[in-house]
Protein backbone atom coordinates (compact mmCIF):
# COMPACT_ATOMS: atom_id res chain seq x y z
CA UNK A 1 0.00 0.00 0.00
CA UNK A 2 1.39 2.93 -1.31
CA UNK A 3 -1.71 5.69 -1.67
CA UNK A 4 -4.89 5.83 0.37
CA UNK A 5 -8.04 7.72 0.45
CA UNK A 6 -9.65 8.21 3.58
CA UNK A 7 -13.10 9.44 3.77
CA UNK A 8 -13.37 11.14 6.75
CA UNK A 9 -10.15 11.50 8.90
CA UNK A 10 -10.78 14.76 11.01
CA UNK A 11 -11.56 13.18 14.33
CA UNK A 12 -11.41 10.23 16.97
CA UNK A 13 -10.63 6.92 15.40
CA UNK A 14 -9.83 8.96 11.78
CA UNK A 15 -7.43 11.28 12.74
CA UNK A 16 -5.41 8.13 14.16
CA UNK A 17 -5.50 6.37 10.84
CA UNK A 18 -4.22 9.43 9.29
CA UNK A 19 -1.62 9.75 11.32
CA UNK A 20 -0.46 5.83 11.57
CA UNK A 21 -0.45 6.55 7.87
CA UNK A 22 1.83 9.06 7.36
CA UNK A 23 4.09 7.33 9.96
CA UNK A 24 4.38 4.52 7.44
CA UNK A 25 5.35 6.84 4.43
CA UNK A 26 1.86 6.25 3.03
CA UNK A 27 0.43 9.16 1.10
CA UNK A 28 -2.47 10.14 2.21
CA UNK A 29 -5.81 12.25 0.74
CA UNK A 30 -8.85 12.90 3.26
CA UNK A 31 -12.23 13.71 1.68
CA UNK A 32 -14.46 15.34 3.93
CA UNK A 33 -16.94 18.58 3.94
CA UNK A 34 -14.11 20.54 4.36
CA UNK A 35 -15.87 21.79 8.16
CA UNK A 36 -13.30 20.52 10.72
CA UNK A 37 -9.96 21.21 10.71
CA UNK A 38 -7.00 19.03 10.71
CA UNK A 39 -3.66 18.77 12.13
CA UNK A 40 -1.79 17.39 9.40
CA UNK A 41 -0.53 20.35 7.29
CA UNK A 42 1.18 19.81 3.90
CA UNK A 43 1.46 16.35 4.87
CA UNK A 44 -1.60 14.90 3.32
CA UNK A 45 -3.81 16.14 0.71
CA UNK A 46 -7.32 16.90 0.54
CA UNK A 47 -10.46 16.34 -1.23
CA UNK A 48 -14.06 18.45 -0.83
CA UNK A 49 -16.61 16.13 -0.79
CA UNK A 50 -20.42 15.99 0.35
CA UNK A 51 -21.94 11.85 0.83
CA UNK A 52 -25.12 13.03 -0.08
CA UNK A 53 -23.91 15.01 -3.30
CA UNK A 54 -22.66 11.88 -5.91
CA UNK A 55 -22.23 14.41 -8.44
CA UNK A 56 -19.04 16.00 -5.56
CA UNK A 57 -17.81 12.13 -5.61
CA UNK A 58 -17.74 12.18 -9.10
CA UNK A 59 -15.67 15.37 -9.28
CA UNK A 60 -13.36 15.28 -6.55
CA UNK A 61 -12.62 11.89 -7.42
CA UNK A 62 -12.14 12.58 -11.48
CA UNK A 63 -8.59 11.22 -12.60
CA UNK A 64 -7.37 10.11 -9.33
CA UNK A 65 -6.46 6.80 -7.98
CA UNK A 66 -5.55 5.17 -4.90
CA UNK A 67 -4.48 1.82 -3.30
CA UNK A 68 -6.77 1.34 -0.72
CA UNK A 69 -9.91 3.86 0.53
CA UNK A 70 -10.82 3.62 3.80
CA UNK A 71 -14.41 4.36 4.31
CA UNK A 72 -15.36 5.79 7.86
CA UNK A 73 -18.15 8.23 6.99
CA UNK A 74 -20.89 6.08 5.60
CA UNK A 75 -24.56 5.84 6.57
CA UNK A 76 -26.60 5.12 3.78
CA UNK A 77 -27.36 2.71 1.08
CA UNK A 78 -27.12 5.46 -1.64
CA UNK A 79 -23.75 6.48 -0.32
CA UNK A 80 -22.46 3.30 -0.21
CA UNK A 81 -23.81 3.03 -3.79
CA UNK A 82 -22.16 6.64 -4.75
CA UNK A 83 -18.96 6.15 -3.58
CA UNK A 84 -18.88 2.52 -4.97
CA UNK A 85 -19.21 4.33 -8.45
CA UNK A 86 -17.26 7.22 -7.77
CA UNK A 87 -14.56 5.33 -7.50
CA UNK A 88 -14.73 2.21 -10.07
CA UNK A 89 -11.41 1.66 -11.56
CA UNK A 90 -9.81 4.30 -9.14
CA UNK A 91 -9.22 1.70 -5.65
CA UNK A 92 -8.04 -1.61 -5.63
CA UNK A 93 -9.10 -2.55 -2.02
CA UNK A 94 -12.54 -0.99 -0.06
CA UNK A 95 -11.91 -0.61 3.73
CA UNK A 96 -15.29 -0.02 5.10
CA UNK A 97 -16.07 1.05 8.96
CA UNK A 98 -19.16 -0.94 10.07
CA UNK A 99 -20.47 -1.38 13.50
CA UNK A 100 -21.37 -4.54 15.37
CA UNK A 101 -25.21 -2.80 14.87
CA UNK A 102 -25.49 -4.71 11.70
CA UNK A 103 -26.32 -7.65 14.12
CA UNK A 104 -29.88 -8.45 15.79
CA UNK A 105 -29.31 -7.97 19.27
CA UNK A 106 -27.39 -10.29 21.29
CA UNK A 107 -24.47 -10.94 22.80
CA UNK A 108 -21.37 -12.27 21.38
CA UNK A 109 -22.40 -12.26 17.50
CA UNK A 110 -19.87 -14.23 14.58
CA UNK A 111 -19.23 -12.86 11.50
CA UNK A 112 -21.22 -14.90 9.89
CA UNK A 113 -24.64 -14.21 11.72
CA UNK A 114 -25.25 -11.22 9.27
CA UNK A 115 -24.48 -11.88 6.12
CA UNK A 116 -24.72 -8.91 3.45
CA UNK A 117 -24.51 -10.88 0.45
CA UNK A 118 -27.64 -11.75 1.14
CA UNK A 119 -29.49 -8.58 2.55
CA UNK A 120 -31.82 -7.17 0.27
CA UNK A 121 -31.03 -3.20 -0.13
CA UNK A 122 -33.38 -0.76 -0.70
CA UNK A 123 -31.87 2.53 -1.81
CA UNK A 124 -32.05 5.51 0.74
CA UNK A 125 -30.35 8.52 2.18
CA UNK A 126 -29.49 9.12 5.74
CA UNK A 127 -31.97 10.75 6.61
CA UNK A 128 -34.30 8.01 5.75
CA UNK A 129 -32.83 6.16 8.47
CA UNK A 130 -33.83 7.65 11.95
CA UNK A 131 -33.20 5.70 15.44
CA UNK A 132 -30.99 2.46 16.40
CA UNK A 133 -32.86 0.89 14.01
CA UNK A 134 -32.75 2.84 10.89
CA UNK A 135 -28.64 2.94 11.95
CA UNK A 136 -28.56 -0.65 11.90
CA UNK A 137 -30.63 -1.15 8.44
CA UNK A 138 -28.13 2.01 6.94
CA UNK A 139 -25.09 0.17 8.02
CA UNK A 140 -26.25 -3.63 6.44
CA UNK A 141 -27.25 -1.93 3.53
CA UNK A 142 -24.19 0.02 2.90
CA UNK A 143 -22.49 -3.71 3.39
CA UNK A 144 -24.68 -5.26 0.77
CA UNK A 145 -23.58 -2.68 -2.15
CA UNK A 146 -20.33 -3.33 -1.37
CA UNK A 147 -19.89 -6.73 -0.93
CA UNK A 148 -22.62 -7.35 -4.05
CA UNK A 149 -21.40 -4.99 -6.51
CA UNK A 150 -17.72 -3.82 -5.88
CA UNK A 151 -15.17 -5.26 -8.02
CA UNK A 152 -12.19 -5.24 -5.93
CA UNK A 153 -11.32 -6.79 -1.79
CA UNK A 154 -13.83 -5.69 0.80
CA UNK A 155 -13.52 -5.51 4.40
CA UNK A 156 -16.42 -4.64 6.75
CA UNK A 157 -14.75 -3.72 10.33
CA UNK A 158 -17.33 -4.49 12.44
CA UNK A 159 -16.85 -1.96 15.25
CA UNK A 160 -17.92 -2.42 18.82
CA UNK A 161 -18.54 0.75 21.21
CA UNK A 162 -15.04 2.51 20.48
CA UNK A 163 -13.61 4.00 23.38
CA UNK A 164 -10.70 6.28 24.20
CA UNK A 165 -9.20 9.34 26.12
CA UNK A 166 -10.00 11.36 22.64
CA UNK A 167 -13.66 9.93 22.52
CA UNK A 168 -15.36 13.39 21.55
CA UNK A 169 -18.99 11.64 22.50
CA UNK A 170 -18.14 11.35 25.93
CA UNK A 171 -20.54 8.37 26.37
CA UNK A 172 -18.08 6.35 28.90
CA UNK A 173 -17.14 9.65 30.38
CA UNK A 174 -20.76 10.82 31.55
CA UNK A 175 -21.08 7.57 33.65
CA UNK A 176 -17.67 8.01 35.20
CA UNK A 177 -18.86 12.16 35.68
CA UNK A 178 -21.95 11.34 37.32
CA UNK A 179 -20.76 8.65 40.10
CA UNK A 180 -17.94 10.79 40.79
CA UNK A 181 -20.32 14.22 41.11
CA UNK A 182 -23.11 12.04 42.61
CA UNK A 183 -25.28 13.23 40.32
CA UNK A 184 -28.58 11.06 39.69
CA UNK A 185 -28.56 9.30 36.22
CA UNK A 186 -30.96 6.69 34.64
CA UNK A 187 -29.89 3.11 33.60
CA UNK A 188 -33.02 1.67 31.95
CA UNK A 189 -31.70 -2.30 31.98
CA UNK A 190 -29.01 -2.84 33.72
CA UNK A 191 -28.27 -5.78 32.59
CA UNK A 192 -27.46 -5.25 28.95
CA UNK A 193 -24.31 -5.94 27.96
CA UNK A 194 -21.91 -4.35 25.36
CA UNK A 195 -18.55 -4.79 23.74
CA UNK A 196 -15.45 -2.15 23.78
CA UNK A 197 -12.68 -1.09 21.47
CA UNK A 198 -9.94 1.30 22.09
CA UNK A 199 -9.40 4.20 20.00
CA UNK A 200 -6.18 3.41 19.31
CA UNK A 201 -6.40 0.04 18.32
CA UNK A 202 -9.37 0.46 16.40
CA UNK A 203 -6.98 2.76 14.22
CA UNK A 204 -4.15 0.05 14.42
CA UNK A 205 -6.18 -2.84 13.16
CA UNK A 206 -7.74 -0.58 10.40
CA UNK A 207 -4.07 -0.47 9.39
CA UNK A 208 -3.02 -3.85 9.48
CA UNK A 209 -5.94 -5.38 8.36
CA UNK A 210 -5.38 -2.99 4.68
CA UNK A 211 -2.27 -4.22 4.64
CA UNK A 212 -3.30 -7.69 5.46
CA UNK A 213 -5.17 -10.05 2.41
CA UNK A 214 -8.03 -9.87 4.12
CA UNK A 215 -11.46 -9.57 2.35
CA UNK A 216 -14.90 -9.92 4.09
CA UNK A 217 -16.58 -8.88 7.93
CA UNK A 218 -14.32 -9.07 10.63
CA UNK A 219 -15.29 -8.42 14.38
CA UNK A 220 -11.95 -6.23 16.46
CA UNK A 221 -12.23 -5.21 19.83
CA UNK A 222 -11.61 -6.45 23.27
CA UNK A 223 -12.90 -10.13 24.18
CA UNK A 224 -15.88 -10.69 25.59
CA UNK A 225 -18.64 -7.95 26.99
CA UNK A 226 -19.91 -6.22 30.02
CA UNK A 227 -23.25 -5.49 31.36
CA UNK A 228 -24.37 -1.84 32.33
CA UNK A 229 -24.60 -2.93 36.24
CA UNK A 230 -20.90 -3.96 35.94
CA UNK A 231 -19.71 -1.11 34.34
CA UNK A 232 -21.27 1.22 36.87
CA UNK A 233 -19.82 -1.00 40.18
CA UNK A 234 -16.13 -0.71 38.26
CA UNK A 235 -16.65 2.64 38.21
CA UNK A 236 -18.13 2.75 42.11
CA UNK A 237 -14.72 0.50 43.06
CA UNK A 238 -11.86 2.59 41.27
CA UNK A 239 -13.88 6.04 42.17
CA UNK A 240 -14.91 4.87 45.76
CA UNK A 241 -18.08 6.57 45.40
CA UNK A 242 -21.76 5.14 45.27
CA UNK A 243 -23.36 5.77 41.93
CA UNK A 244 -26.94 7.43 42.80
CA UNK A 245 -29.43 5.55 40.28
CA UNK A 246 -33.01 6.98 39.42
CA UNK A 247 -35.73 6.86 37.35
CA UNK A 248 -35.63 11.05 37.72
CA UNK A 249 -31.83 10.85 36.86
CA UNK A 250 -30.01 12.31 33.13
CA UNK A 251 -29.89 8.83 30.95
CA UNK A 252 -27.40 6.65 30.31
CA UNK A 253 -26.33 7.13 26.59
CA UNK A 254 -25.77 3.56 26.37
CA UNK A 255 -30.02 2.98 27.04
CA UNK A 256 -30.39 1.29 24.07
CA UNK A 257 -33.14 -1.19 23.31
CA UNK A 258 -30.75 -4.58 24.04
CA UNK A 259 -27.18 -5.63 24.01
CA UNK A 260 -24.57 -5.68 21.20
CA UNK A 261 -21.53 -7.41 21.53
CA UNK A 262 -19.25 -9.76 19.07
CA UNK A 263 -16.94 -12.61 19.04
CA UNK A 264 -13.95 -11.32 18.26
CA UNK A 265 -11.85 -15.02 18.34
CA UNK A 266 -11.04 -14.78 14.22
CA UNK A 267 -9.55 -11.29 14.13
CA UNK A 268 -7.61 -12.95 17.03
CA UNK A 269 -6.36 -15.69 15.09
CA UNK A 270 -5.11 -14.25 12.37
CA UNK A 271 -2.66 -12.50 14.70
CA UNK A 272 -5.01 -8.97 16.24
CA UNK A 273 -4.18 -8.24 19.74
CA UNK A 274 -6.35 -6.16 22.10
CA UNK A 275 -6.67 -4.47 25.42
CA UNK A 276 -8.57 -7.24 27.97
CA UNK A 277 -11.88 -5.04 28.37
CA UNK A 278 -11.91 -4.62 32.27
CA UNK A 279 -8.10 -3.65 31.61
CA UNK A 280 -9.25 -0.97 28.78
CA UNK A 281 -12.21 0.06 30.84
CA UNK A 282 -10.48 0.71 34.15
CA UNK A 283 -7.33 2.81 32.53
CA UNK A 284 -10.19 5.24 30.98
CA UNK A 285 -12.49 5.86 34.72
CA UNK A 286 -8.95 6.50 36.31
CA UNK A 287 -8.45 9.02 34.04
CA UNK A 288 -11.66 10.20 33.22
CA UNK A 289 -12.07 10.38 37.40
CA UNK A 290 -9.25 13.18 37.74
CA UNK A 291 -11.16 16.14 37.16
CA UNK A 292 -11.46 16.40 32.98
CA UNK A 293 -14.87 17.94 32.48
CA UNK A 294 -16.60 18.40 29.36
CA UNK A 295 -20.80 17.67 28.34
CA UNK A 296 -21.45 14.55 26.96
CA UNK A 297 -23.16 13.57 23.65
CA UNK A 298 -26.59 13.29 23.54
CA UNK A 299 -28.23 10.29 24.70
CA UNK A 300 -29.87 7.97 21.81
CA UNK A 301 -27.44 9.27 18.80
CA UNK A 302 -25.98 5.91 18.45
CA UNK A 303 -22.42 5.47 16.72
CA UNK A 304 -23.26 7.91 14.06
CA UNK A 305 -20.49 9.63 12.85
CA UNK A 306 -17.91 8.74 16.18
CA UNK A 307 -15.59 7.30 13.47
CA UNK A 308 -14.32 10.23 11.27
Amino acid sequence: MKSALILGGTQFVGKRLVQLLIDEGIEVTIATRGLTADPFGDRISRLKIDREDADTLNQAFYGKEWDVVFDQTCYSSQEAQSTLQALNGKIKKYIFTSSQAVYDFGTLHKEENFDPKTFKPVLKNRREYPGYVGYQEAKRAAEAILFQHAQVPVVAVRFSIIVGKDDFTNRLKFHVDHITNKKPMFIENPDMRYGFIDSEEAALFLLNIAKSGYQGAINPGSSGDISLSELVALIETITETKATLSPDGDPSPYNLPGSWSTDTSLAESIGHKFTPINELLEELIVYYSKGRSTTPRKAGTCDKQVHS
